[in-house]
């Protein structure tokens, strides 16, 4: 695992774990039932309501219909530190609005994906273009899959009828993975190589490689 990745576990209703949305370490959580009163009266549990307490902080997650309700926090996973600080920015304003608007951040995410192939030397105009030139240029298929994956329903949560983004939380905090996943392959990996040589080859044999290669 890359030292610059953010491990990160979205909180969903039941779970052992997750990342605290108040905290943000990943922590056991315990559950229970909310119980309604009326007046001094107990009514019992009510039957779609979870009450859940981070271990850590001890802070507590209110989940109604397996959705968390409070606090009105996103799920989305962290950003790899190594965004551009430009596309940082839409990243970060996709994951304020991932819960209250998942179409919008898709929307987003897709922008931010036209951005990233610019930065990895495409003229980002048309990322359907851009992305098949980076396959000539050797891209991995997977990473291909996941540009692709976040085109295709980016495009698609902005038209109506093809995919219904409103109840599907999952399906936007997986685009957020994707363009994470993205970025540790094609800058942080590459980075993390390059520290490590410029660290390890001495300069005159580093020269020699250098020639080396030039002359193939």
């Amino acid at each position: 695992m890359s030292k610059n990745k953010i491990p990160y576990t979205a909180p969903y209703a039941g779970a052992d774990g997750y990342n605290c949305p108040y905290c943000h370490a990943y922590a056991n959580q315990s559950w229970g039932k909310i119980l309604q009163f009326v007046g001094t009266s107990n009514m019992g549990p009510i039957e779609e309501a979870t009450l859940g307490t981070c271990y850590k902080c001890k802070n507590f997650t209110i989940w109604f219909d397996n959705k968390m309700i409070w606090p009105v926090e996103s799920t989305a996973p962290y950003p790899n530190p190594d965004l551009p600080e430009d596309i940082m920015q839409d990243f970060e304003e996709a994951r304020s609005i991932s819960k209250l608007s998942p179409r919008g951040a898709a929307a987003l995410l897709r922008l931010a994906i036209q951005k990233l192939c610019k930065h990895l030397g495409e003229d980002g105009k048309n990322i359907n273009d851009n992305i098949s030139s980076l396959v000539e240029k050797g891209l991995p298929v997977k990473i291909q899959q996941a540009l692709d994956i976040v085109r295709v329903i980016g495009n698609n949560a902005v038209h109506p009828g093809q995919i219904d983004l409103s109840d599907n939380i999952e399906i936007v905090n997986t685009l957020f993975e994707l363009v994470n996943i993205t970025v540790e392959v094609m800058i942080t990996q590459p980075k993390n190589v390059e520290e490590i040589y410029t660290s390890v080859i001495p300069d005159s044999q580093r020269a020699a490689i250098e020639k080396r290669d030039k002359i193939l």
